[in-house]
């Protein structure tokens, strides 16, 4: 059977990790574009909200409370999918969640609960999407990180699972394509998305978490999910920002780790306390409905490169991507932290969002009330002759 997608508008896409940040986006913008959904996630009052929602705008959903890090989690899923629509088209392996602290202060049963959620349930999620895919064709899509590539410092083990993750994705697309299977597997890789991921983080720093600059929406990588259920892409990179740090990895990897050493791990702490320790998505389910994080006014809503590599246009492929790429690429030698005063970010002048007395973002106390979510937060044509992104600059 040769590998041909249905138009969006004409498929079922299963969502794990949907009711917060870049699962609860895609949901809502493949709702819009007629697509009907499987959303999965722990929270069940999240995902009844979100349901209901996307019904009353005319939308078709069903939803399953599962943790991924089950082993009888991914089959639950496909078996609601069957049940409710006849099968599924696309599976979109989203959910997860990350420590921040110095990897020798993070326990081994923290580590260990991470890749039980971030891999192996990627891992169960992708084999149970694929068993059902080899038959009729589909796509699998798997939510990985630049920092597949990339290691951030204090985020020494979210950083090895995105790695293990890009490397089962890899070799599993290898092998289907071997095979001849009618299924294409992509791997999403975003830079820093803004959504609750610092948020639902356990955090063993003496600081909140935040997001390192330059950090973009999550709706940037809901369009590249989208696309990619449509359109068959080996992976696909979001955020010029996160590509310029791919390069440098290849290219520069001991500058990049002065880089990280003496300015990307100040950028990574707030200026006020952390939460307590207790509150975290990686011991319990959290989140209700949230799309962003803590940098309301400075997220980037657009990333020309990604725009630009999952054009259809060839030439603007090719243009687009090496002209993002060579102007982003100077990010990392202007880097600055986000915190501070007033200043200008993205052409407009910024200031600081008002804080409780504490120093802590307004929306930091409602934040840890919130009941769910395990969400998380290059490019190629899978059979293109065009030039590949990571060879660009």
């Amino acid at each position: 059977m040769a590998l041909k997608l249905k138009k969006l508008n004409d498929q079922v896409i299963v969502i794990t990790g949907a009711s917060s940040g870049i699962g609860l986006v895609t949901a809502r913008m493949a709702a819009k574009k007629g697509a009907r959904l499987v959303l999965a996630a722990r929270s069940e009052e999240a995902l009844r909200q979100l349901t209901s929602e996307i019904r009353q705008d005319g939308g078709q959903a069903v939803y399953v409370v599962a943790d991924v890090a089950e082993p009888t989690a991914a089959r639950t899923i496909a078996q609601k999918a069957q049940q409710a629509f006849g099968g599924f088209d696309t599976w979109v392996n989203n959910a997860g969640v990350s420590i921040y602290g110095k990897v020798e202060e993070v326990p081994i049963e923290d580590m260990r609960q991470l890749f039980e959620v971030n891999f192996w349930g990627l891992v169960q999620g992708s084999l149970e999407a694929v068993k059902h895919l080899k038959t009729k064709g589909g796509a699998l899509i798997n939510v990985g990180s630049i920092l597949s590539d990339v290691t951030a410092i204090l985020q020494t083990a979210y950083s090895a699972s995105k790695h293990a993750v890009k490397g089962f994705t890899d070799g599993l697309r290898m092998e289907l394509e071997m095979d001849g299977a009618p299924v294409s597997v992509t791997l999403i890789q975003p830079a820093a998305i803004d959504t609750p991921y610092p948020i639902h983080a356990k955090n063993y720093m003496e600081r909140e978490a935040i997001q390192a600059p330059p950090t973009y929406a999550p709706e940037t990588v809901a369009r590249a999910i989208l696309h990619s259920c449509a359109t068959p892409e080996r992976s696909v990179v979001v955020g010029g920002g996160g590509r310029a740090m791919i390069g440098m990895e290849h290219w520069t990897p001991g500058l990049l780790d002065k880089f990280m050493e003496k300015s990307f791990a100040k950028q990574t702490k707030a200026d006020y306390a952390p939460r307590p320790l207790s509150q975290n998505g990686l011991d319990r389910a959290m989140g209700s409905l949230e799309e962003r994080g803590n940098y309301d006014g400075h997220a980037r809503e657009t990333s020309y490169y990604t725009e630009a590599v999952t054009s259809k246009s060839p030439v603007l492929k090719t243009a687009l991507a090496v002209g993002a790429g060579l102007a982003l690429a100077t990010w990392l030698s202007k880097s600055r932290s986000p915190s501070g005063g007033a200043g200008v970010r993205n052409g407009r002048h910024y200031h600081p969002r008002s804080t409780p007395d504490d120093g802590r973002p307004a929306s930091y106390a409602a934040s840890l009330n919130h009941p769910d979510s395990a969400t998380l937060a290059g490019h190629d044509h899978r059979y293109s002759t065009q030039t590949r992104h990571e060879d660009l600059p």
